[in-house]
């Protein structure tokens, strides 16, 4: 009865939380934190902990879905994880394998227009893992309407300095010209799967940090963060609600300092020439004879005292009644 009623509560809450979203980021990279901490609490084996988690990813995918969200990085396996005891290694190829292949065959995927690609450095993953990949890439190859990107074998930094060697080479090489190194040029090294610019991370299992995860496209993007408390397997839809929310704040943030610097630069233009206008009213008195006797003033060149930068924001007319 208690789980009933909670259920209950979170949907009302979702259905709340999803009243307030009017904007949703294209791109959502998320950092599957604190599987191995759910399945320990639960008296559990790790491999235990990453099964619940792939669940959820499960459901990420038909909640981005929902919402309209383009494409979604998962950080499913880091460069740093090679480093773990071979009896939690060898169960979770064994589950990355399997939910590669499961996922490439799964009707809703290709209902969905899902297309899979696998960044990182593949080679390193075991062959029956990489022959997964492949497997999965080709499935969806066809797929056009979501980009769901597997982050295996990832490292951000490694990323970047295999970008940075393999331009050098071709500079070495006198292939390319160092002064033809530009932005493209970067993005087009970066493990051969160019992605979009990231617009929020959502980290959970408690951590603030971001642990090296698509520095190019997220830190250099200046991407929305969100850090959530709940392990990877407990993540719940309002949760990714939040994360939504605290993207679209700060898009609208964004948006309100965009606008009051363009207007604090028109009011700084608008000063400038008023001081100029000002300035070539007085020369031009002092050059223009005296007809009357008389000097000409601010008003006669129609220069009034007011009129300064504050008056920048135009008035517009008094609205016209109508029958």
């Amino acid at each position: 009865m208690l789980n009933r009623l909670r259920g209950l509560i979170e949907r009302a809450y979702g259905r709340h939380l999803r009243r307030e979203i009017d904007d949703v980021p294209d791109h959502v990279a998320v950092i599957q934190d604190g599987n191995r901490r759910y399945a320990r609490e639960r008296g559990d084996d790790a491999p235990d902990g990453h099964r619940a988690g792939a669940d959820t990813t499960e459901r990420v995918l038909d909640w981005c879905a929902d919402l309209g969200v383009s494409e979604l990085t998962l950080y499913a396996f880091s460069t740093e994880n090679f480093e773990r005891p071979d009896e939690e290694l060898e169960p979770l190829f064994d589950l990355l394998e399997r939910k590669l292949r499961e996922f490439a065959d799964a009707d809703r995927v290709h209902e969905q227009g899902v297309r899979v690609r696998v960044i990182g450095d593949v080679p390193r993953l075991p062959p029956r893992v990489r022959d997964a990949v492949d497997y999965a890439e080709r499935r969806t190859a066809d797929n056009d309407r979501f980009t769901l990107n597997v982050a295996l074998a990832y490292g951000g930094r490694t990323e970047l300095l295999d970008a940075a060697r393999d331009i050098a080479r071709d500079v070495v090489a006198g292939e390319m010209d160092p002064g033809a190194v530009d932005v493209e040029t970067v993005e087009s090294r970066l493990y051969d799967r160019p992605i979009r610019d990231v617009d929020l991370i959502v980290r959970t299992g408690g951590d603030e940090r971001t642990s090296n995860f698509l520095p190019w496209h997220a830190n250099g993007n200046e991407a929305a963060v969100y850090f959530c408390a709940p392990y990877w397997p407990e993540f719940s839809e309002a949760d990714f609600l939040r994360a939504i929310r605290t993207y679209e704040s700060r898009e609208e943030s964004w948006q309100r300092a965009r606008a009051e610097r363009a207007a604090a630069l028109v009011r700084a233009l608008a000063e400038v020439e008023f001081a100029e206008a000002r300035a070539a009213a007085s020369r031009l008195r002092e050059r223009v004879p005296r007809l009357d006797g008389s000097d000409l003033s601010d008003d006669a060149l129609g220069i009034a005292e007011g009129d300064s930068a504050a008056s920048v924001e135009s008035e517009s007319p008094e609205p016209t009644e109508t029958g």
